[in-house]
């Protein structure tokens, strides 16, 4: 690693959360088309769905409820473990495809969740998701716990400028 790289911070606390299962991207945000009442062109509009701000309460009860009282300031570590819903018929899948079983298990991609789950940690746990500096991801087996997602935000320092600058 070069000595200019955001180091985890020392000091720092990390937020450890786990939070319902996000909803698909395309619940979140929905799109529709308004008609100008100065031109009457058609122009698109995307908004934030009543579901989307539902979720958003969820996440910031649960982080309060982990300590959060503020968001912080600056470059933060995302890291994302997503726990699909695990089948009734999880045994035989097993039986049947040994340890890929969970491959063929229904789940939101990796791209969409960290979308959703940055658009409603914003303002709650970081103050704006441009500070995410650093970001892991993974998709877990399901498990007996349920669907959901847990999440680690850690707060990053720069420990050295990088020596070409000066």
């Amino acid at each position: 690693m070069n000595s200019y790289a955001p180091q985890i911070s020392q000091q720092a606390q990390p937020v450890m959360l786990v939070l319902p299962y996000p909803i698909s991207a395309n619940r979140y945000w929905a799109t529709r088309c308004i008609r100008s009442k100065q031109t009457g062109k058609y122009m698109a509009m995307t908004y934030v769905t009543a579901e989307a701000k539902e979720y958003k309460i969820e996440v910031g009860k649960r982080a309060r409820l982990a300590g959060v009282t503020k968001p912080f300031l600056g470059r933060v570590h995302v890291h994302i473990d997503l726990y699909p819903h695990r089948p009734l018929d999880w045994q035989t899948r097993i039986r049947k495809l040994g340890t890929h079983w969970d491959d063929t298990v229904q789940c939101m991609d990796l791209g969409n969740c960290e979308k959703v789950l940055s658009d409603a940690l914003q303002g709650i746990v970081f103050d704006d998701d441009k500070w995410i500096w650093r970001q892991t991801k993974r998709r877990m087996e399901p498990d007996e716990h349920g669907a959901r997602l847990a999440v680690t935000i850690t707060p990053l320092v720069i420990d050295h400028v990088q020596g070409s600058l000066l």
